[in-house]
């Protein structure tokens, strides 16, 4: 089988999604899209001489890297997962892509490889349960009533696990961590994301509190570019420390985390790790370490990873406002219910749109 077309095709919508943000200095919804303009995403196709037809979308127009990079890669075979990974990251060596841009081409051709071997993809890459237990990872809320409205709606909905996503002030942040383990009780598993957005003293402290609530994971404290306080962080605390989420170089740059004991658990998912491939090279070097990889974020690719791999605890549900949590059991798609999220039976990976509406719709096409 052989590439025989990449194509990207760039469309503008209004973001009419639900308004959210996280702690101070971040943002949230819209990606800092300016008010009255509109989002692009980009639909990556992949055609084959095959028939087959491989999907991979981004939140940005990328139709130059497309025209003037991928496009190097017709002509090889979509089977060959793990020589188009390693053609693309020989790519990133000329351009350094945004991390989420490395891995379009091989989501891509795990979805026709999957259609090919007519699985779903979390079982042609092994497949260890295809029922997931999910978290409720919430957005940034401004008080602690709405917190504890929201939670206890998740409660009732059958969330059990909960992660939280703060303000970034350590005194309100231990009051609400406390709270949630008021609202969802001794059993619940509960995790802290920091954003990055503490120093080694902060994160410190704040890992004290988290310790003794009985959190799960202390999640991306500080940023990560000084893992000589990430070592010192992770040995001074009981607490286990997730990281390595945004950091660039997929497996290479996971195995020095490792090396240097900078962290206690790995993160791993298809947008920060160069896709699938990458995503499972992760996974696989924590379990040879005895590390757990949990998997950052939703979606179908993250549901299938999850699906595949012993190490991971659970699917990530960002939870936004009373409707989004209302409607996670109705969803068409990555429906949730009970608290678990099972993974499709079909082959391929994301529902495709129809091509023929992307084309009309579309305000680049290259």
């Amino acid at each position: 089988m052989e590439i025989t077309a990449i194509k990207c095709y760039v469309t503008e919508a209004a973001d009419d999604g639900p308004e959210f943000h996280w702690r101070d200095g971040l943002q949230g919804q819209g990606h800092g899209t300016p008010a009255g303009a509109k989002c692009r995403t980009s639909h990556i196709k992949v055609e084959t001489d095959a028939g087959y037809v491989g999907y991979a979308q981004y939140h940005r127009d990328i139709s130059e890297i497309v025209r003037d990079r991928f496009r190097t890669l017709v002509g090889t075979d979509p089977m060959m997962t793990e020589k188009v990974w390693h053609l693309v990251w020989e790519l990133d060596r000329l351009e350094e892509f945004n991390m989420q841009v490395l891995g379009l081409v091989d989501t891509a051709c795990w979805d026709i490889k999957s259609q090919a071997a007519g699985l779903p993809l979390y079982q042609l890459l092994g497949g260890y349960e295809h029922k997931v237990p999910a978290y409720a990872s919430t957005v940034t809320w401004d008080t602690l009533d709405e917190y504890e409205r929201m939670i206890k709606l998740c409660l009732d909905e059958g969330f059990r696990h909960f992660k939280l996503h703060a303000w970034g002030d350590l005194k309100r942040d231990a009051e609400l961590s406390r709270a949630l383990r008021r609202w969802a009780g001794d059993d619940a598993d509960l995790m802290f994301d920091g954003s990055a957005g503490w120093d080694y003293v902060d994160s410190l402290r704040f890992g004290r509190v988290l310790e003794d609530l009985n959190f799960l994971w202390f999640e991306e404290p500080m940023r990560e570019f000084d893992l000589p306080s990430y070592t010192e962080l992770a040995s001074n605390l009981d607490i286990p420390i997730l990281a390595a989420e945004t950091s660039d170089g997929c497996h290479w740059n996971a195995a020095t985390w490792i090396q240097t004991r900078a962290l206690d658990m790995v993160r791993t998912g298809a947008a920060y790790k160069g896709g699938i491939t990458g995503a499972i090279k992760v996974a696989h070097l924590a379990e040879s370490f005895g590390m757990r990889a949990q998997v950052h974020g939703g979606g179908h690719e993250n549901l299938h990873l999850c699906a595949a791999i012993p190490n991971n605890d659970y699917y990530e549900e960002i939870v936004i406002n009373e409707p989004d949590i209302r409607g996670l059991k109705n969803r068409t798609h990555l429906r949730i219910v009970d608290g678990f999220i099972e993974a499709p039976s079909e082959p391929g990976i994301i529902p495709h749109p129809d091509w023929e509406e992307i084309e009309k719709m579309a305000s680049v096409v290259v």
